[in-house]
């Protein structure tokens, strides 16, 4: 497993890869260190998303959900609806305007969960924030 340093509006998470997404997790790690923007999920409940437009990863559906854990990163590779990355901070099914969808689960948050409800609540309240993704 490798572990990776997320960082995003003061905050820090450690996350460990998962295993069962081995496709997801080696094309990730290629992008890394990887800067984006973390909003606010518009349906999918308590959660922050990154869209990602038309971008292709370059892998299809493994070990894939749609009720993300708390502290779960979960990478959809698109089709129905654009590609993106949710992070589930709370209750979440993960959703798009077109219906239900399921991303493949690639992270886990191991370390600094208990600030990822203070995450969410800044990326609601206060729009759009910063986020890098390394290895730790």
């Amino acid at each position: 497993m490798t572990r990776l340093r997320i960082s995003a509006a003061g905050y820090t998470f450690i996350a460990d890869t998962n295993p069962d997404a081995p496709q997801t997790v080696a094309a990730f790690l290629k992008l890394l260190p990887y800067r984006q923007k973390l909003i606010h999920v518009r349906w999918s409940g308590e959660g922050c998303w990154i869209p990602l437009g038309e971008f292709r990863l370059g892998v299809d559906f493994e070990n894939h959900t749609s009720h993300p854990s708390v502290g779960d990163i979960l990478f959809y590779p698109g089709g129905y609806s654009e590609t993106e990355i949710i992070l589930a901070y709370g209750s979440c099914c993960f959703a798009s305007k077109l219906g239900q969808l399921a991303g493949n689960h690639f992270l886990t948050i191991v370390e600094g969960k208990e600030n990822l409800r203070a995450l969410g609540t800044k990326v609601l309240w206060e729009g759009a924030q910063d986020v890098v993704f390394e290895l730790a």
